[in-house]
């Protein structure tokens, strides 16, 4: 059977025809075509099993739609009846729905929650697919239905897809173990058979200095930082290095104890409280903006004067906070700014001199980094530039700044046609989203994981050559994320190959399994 519009590229029938034989981790970088190699294997198991079913789990509605369509656009219309599936259409449809149909697009909570109440049987799934496959430990749905599957499918296939899994072994290995992986098919850009069909990736680190203005007061927070963390350790509730990662796990731990009336647990709390504050406080002084920086120690003195708890009032009445804000205030009555936001408008200004029909995405991990960016960005005449972020979280108040899907879906579009140029965004646009080529990717600031770097990198230079630019602030934790990521890409791809040779060893594969 011929697929519309679309020939796979010889890495994606290599990969298919691994499928075809075995259960298989795909992990290929965004934008390759993972979506191509699940629509080649469905059509292979349809036609292996006629009458049965293929389900397409991915973990947001906006992806789901966005696989659904994929496969309506390539497969010729009388091939099989397509649904989605979504919480808003009562259950007893969905269950004559799932009878009839043949290929099913869904997020894994509604197939969930139907197994669950044996609203339908996986029985005759022959086919599973997960997108997103690194959240399939995390995400409790998802987990549910692999396991019904495994339970109730007579002719079990599952394929997994990725751009990256992570680098700790265990994790790769508990993912294997879950989705009864036989075989790993990794690829990255320099792939043999996967480089040929891309175009030349420029790629800039940009350091920019940090202002002894700010080195002042990054001293300061630092004294207060470092006292708490010393606190800790005299009180015997912190060992090993102190940073938030750390700071929030100790918080987990020293919580159940204050409710059997732990009084050192209790001092314990609050100063690791101050410090999570204050890590944080660091964070944006080192590698966002000043007004974020600005904005966060308003909302911890508001929350003070508001009594929230003995740790913010004891954090504000520290000498340092005030002595914080006093030089923070000198700073904006200079209109003062983090460096890395005069820089990103020098290079935009170049960018749209050079190819006045650019594209570029910049990620930024921070919501008010991403509204700032774009507010100065469209001061350059050439720019268009639209914040793109997620939904507003549940409880957060109406000031937050939300996109629902709908409004995701229009900015996109409008990316996708020109009206926008420059899209100003989070994570949500890291992952799978079906977002045009760019012509340059930028990070606002490095991020040390290595599944979120690849996911930001595979934007561009795909079917045009593309640039990718990272701005580093010299002298702050962004030098250390910068060089963790990198790291750890290099450790995944080697702890893969060695969870391949695992999975080929049959003395380990038992131990495995």
């Amino acid at each position: 059977m011929s697929l519309i519009n679309i020939t796979p590229r010889e890495y994606q029938q290599t990969i298919f025809q691994t499928a075809k034989d075995a259960n298989t981790l795909v992990v290929l970088p965004t934008g390759l075509g993972k979506t191509l190699i699940a629509l080649l294997l469905t059509i292979e198991r349809q036609k292996a099993f006629p009458g049965q079913k293929a389900l397409f789990l991915a973990p947001t509605r906006p992806l789901v739609e966005q696989h659904l369509n994929y496969f309506k656009k390539h497969l010729p219309e009388l091939f099989a009846s397509l649904e989605i599936f979504t919480g808003s259409v009562q259950a007893p449809k969905r269950k004559s729905l799932f009878e009839r149909a043949d290929i099913i697009f869904s997020t894994p909570q509604c197939i969930s929650n139907d197994v669950q109440k044996a609203l339908y049987s996986l029985h005759d799934v022959s086919l599973l697919i997960i997108d997103e496959a690194h959240r399939c430990l995390k995400n409790y749905a998802y987990t549910k239905v692999v396991n019904a599957y495994k339970n109730q499918s007579e002719n079990q296939r599952i394929l997994g897809l990725t751009a990256s899994p992570g680098h700790e072994p265990q994790k790769i290995k508990e993912i294997c173990k879950h989705l009864d992986i036989e075989e790993i098919e990794l690829r990255s850009r320099e792939s043999p058979d996967v480089s040929k069909y891309l175009q030349t990736l420029d790629f800039e680190k940009v350091e920019v200095p940090f202002p002894s203005e700010f080195l002042e007061i990054k001293t300061i927070l630092k004294k207060l930082f470092d006292s708490n963390v010393e606190k800790l350790r005299q009180r015997n509730l912190l060992f090993g290095p102190a940073n938030k990662i750390t700071l929030l796990k100790l918080q987990g731990r020293l919580f159940p104890r204050i409710q059997q009336r732990d009084f050192n647990a209790l001092h314990g709390v609050s100063l690791t409280a101050q410090s999570i504050k204050i890590s944080h406080a660091l964070e944006l002084l080192e590698t966002q903006t000043l007004s974020s920086f600005d904005k966060y120690l308003k909302s911890i003195k508001l929350q003070a004067q508001q009594k929230k708890s003995k740790a913010v009032q004891k954090l504000v009445a520290a000498p340092e906070f005030a002595l914080t804000e006093q030089l923070l205030k000198n700073l904006l009555d200079k209109e003062m700014e983090h460096p890395k936001v005069e820089e990103l408008s020098v290079i935009m200004e170049n960018q749209f001199k050079e190819n006045p029909k650019a594209k570029t995405i910049i990620f930024a991990q921070f919501r008010d980094t991403i509204s700032l960016l774009a507010k100065k960005l469209n001061k350059i005449p050439e720019v268009k530039a639209k914040v793109f972020v997620g939904q507003a979280k549940k409880g957060s108040g109406s000031n937050s700044t939300g996109l629902n899907q709908k409004e995701q879906k229009a900015i996109i579009q409008d990316f996708h046609d020109g009206k926008i140029n420059v899209l100003c965004a989070t994570s949500i646009g890291e992952e799978g989203l079906d977002i045009p080529e760019v012509s340059s990717v930028i990070f606002y600031e490095p991020i040390p994981s290595a599944i979120r770097k690849i996911q930001r990198a595979g934007r561009t230079a795909r079917l045009a050559p593309g640039s990718l630019k990272i701005l580093i602030t010299k002298d702050t934790r962004d030098v250390a994320h910068h060089y963790a990521s990198a790291a750890r890409e290099r450790k995944m791809h080697s702890v893969l190959e060695d969870v391949k040779k695992d999975l080929k060893n049959p003395k380990t594969l038992n131990d495995f399994k």
